[in-house]
């Protein structure tokens, strides 16, 4: 009989799909560690955050302004997905390489995804326990990673070869899975106990030193379809730089009054609530609105008058700009000049409620007639006096202008954009115009290049609110232009020529096409 040849047992590299799945469980792993230990402590930034956040400091204009305009209200929530995705295709590469190549690789892998989390997040209003939560997840997704992997190789006795027990394989990703799973319920959980949700609904509001009278019948122009004069918390425009609402501890927050300033100042809410507290109704407008869009608002505010605040501290003749600070790190700047009567407050109270948590609560800086991004700063911590050649607010060296008054604008709220009407019968054309701090004196509406017809408008409330609007048309067969302006109580009128919102505020005229047939 002859001699038969020796067989080596090989192992084959296990199939590619395993390392893909291991290195996405580790890296979801890793965040729900970073959300657990976040919880714990209640911070608020993840590390998807954190690289969010810094996104968001750093994207060019032009494309701040595309999303806002392309998403609106969602920017955010896609931003956060887009950070998600590129995270799901980083931690499938770097689990494919650590598979292919090694622990080492693996390692270097997972360290860059760590560092990019903890640069993230030394940006606006981090650091501490922000790159505590980025080192875990990069601690925990690191171990998971290899412990995973580990479980693609054959067992311990398992003849050869063998290329992977998928049993084992998948026993592993499940308990990571779940864990995960768990890890980031318990965090989320931690977080939202006894933060601002619970805390706000203990404050008790005082009462207006003078309470302002209730709105009126007389300001709506009682068309359905139209905006009602105050905007209801719930469907008011958010439009910030907060990629995730701060949640502020009202027992240890304070705000303070720094700077240029004789006597700085630190108020507790409670001492904040003391104060002698007015009212007043404002429509805010973000600087982003486009033509016709919906980010304005108008709202009762109640908190403290800013000019009685800043006398109180004292403030120093050579500051020229006020810059509120928010509890996240976000500033804005106005010029001391606009302290001229109007009634700038810090605000305490909308619509009869505490603020809103999406709306700054406890505290956020209300000031008529400027866009919020140089003075609208919410979740106040701190208001500081300085000058412009010693600070920019932050959208300032984005791009946009120093000075930000809100221009006269006007919008077609009925019919819809691209409706469908009775031709030969009445059809309410209305809406609402805006010029906050002038007041609207006049709004005209044409259809096609036909001559322009005045609007009966509803009663002016105050010069700082909007007014509504209606005309009466009956429409011919057919397809119809129908545009809108607005003049101020200056006797100036909306410009027709369109610029973009940047970088003091679009322009032009709100212009719809509808049907009558």
């Amino acid at each position: 009989m002859g001699h038969s040849c020796p067989v080596t047992a090989t192992v084959e590299t296990p199939p590619a799909w395993t390392g893909a799945v291991a290195g996405l469980l580790a890296a979801g792993a890793g965040l729900a560690a970073a959300e657990l230990v976040g919880g714990a402590v209640h911070s608020e930034r993840s590390p998807v955050i954190s690289v969010g956040n810094r996104v968001v400091d750093l994207v060019p204009r032009p494309v701040k302004e595309w999303a806002i305009s392309t998403f609106g209200t969602n920017d955010k929530t896609v931003l956060l997905g887009g950070v998600l995705v590129l995270l799901a295709v980083g931690a499938v590469v770097v689990g494919l390489v650590a598979q292919r190549r090694g622990r080492a690789a693996g390692l270097v892998g997972v360290g860059v995804f760590t560092a990019v989390g903890v640069a993230a997040s030394l940006g606006r209003g981090g650091g501490g326990w922000s790159v505590v939560t980025s080192l875990v997840a990069g601690l925990v997704a690191g171990f998971v990673l290899f412990w995973l992997l580990r479980r693609t190789r054959p067992a311990p006795g398992l003849p050869a070869p063998e290329t992977l027990d998928r049993r084992r394989f998948l026993v592993a990703t499940g308990v990571v899975a779940a864990t995960s799973l768990a890890a980031a319920a318990a965090g989320r959980w931690l977080r939202d106990q006894g933060v601002a949700a619970v805390q706000r609904l203990k404050v008790v509001l005082p009462k207006a030193a003078q309470p302002l009278p209730e709105v009126g019948p007389a300001v709506s122009v009682g068309v359905p379809g139209v905006s009602p004069f105050l905007t209801p918390n719930d469907s008011f425009y958010r439009i910030d730089t907060a990629l995730v609402v701060p949640q502020v501890d009202v027992e240890t927050w304070t705000l303070k009054v720094t700077g240029m300033v004789r006597t700085p100042i630190t108020l507790t809410l409670k001492e904040l609530v003391e104060r002698p507290m007015v009212e007043t109704d404002v429509t805010i407008a973000c600087v982003s609105n486009e033509v016709g869009g919906n980010l304005v608002g108008t709202a009762r505010w109640l908190g403290c008058r800013l000019d009685d605040l800043l006398a109180e501290a004292g403030v120093d003749p050579r500051a020229d700009q006020v810059v509120g600070r928010s509890v996240d790190g976000f500033t804005a700047g106005f010029p001391t000049a606009v302290l001229d009567g109007r009634d700038a407050i810090v605000a305490i109270g909308m619509n009869g409620e505490p603020l809103p948590v999406p709306h700054g609560f406890p505290a956020r800086l209300i000031v008529p007639g400027l866009y919020g991004y140089v003075s609208a700063t919410k979740w106040l911590a701190e208001i500081e006096l300085t000058t412009f050649d010693a600070l920019e607010g932050y959208w300032i060296p984005r791009g946009w202008s120093v000075e930000a008054p809100i221009k006269t604008q006007s919008r077609i709220d009925t019919p819809r954009r691209g409706a469908e009407v009775p031709a030969g019968r009445p059809v309410a054309v209305a809406g609402v115009a805006w010029a906050p701090g002038r007041g609207v004196a006049k709004v005209e509406v044409q259809v096609d290049d036909g001559p322009w017809h005045e609007a009966r408008l509803g009663e002016e409330h105050a010069s700082t609110t909007w007014r509504q609007w209606v005309w009466d048309w009956t429409p011919t067969a057919g397809e119809h232009r129908l545009q809108v302006r607005a003049t101020d109580g200056t006797g100036a009128t909306q410009p027709e020529a369109r610029t973009p919102v940047a970088p003091d505020g679009a322009t032009g005229w709100d212009r719809i096409t509808v049907s009558a047939s």
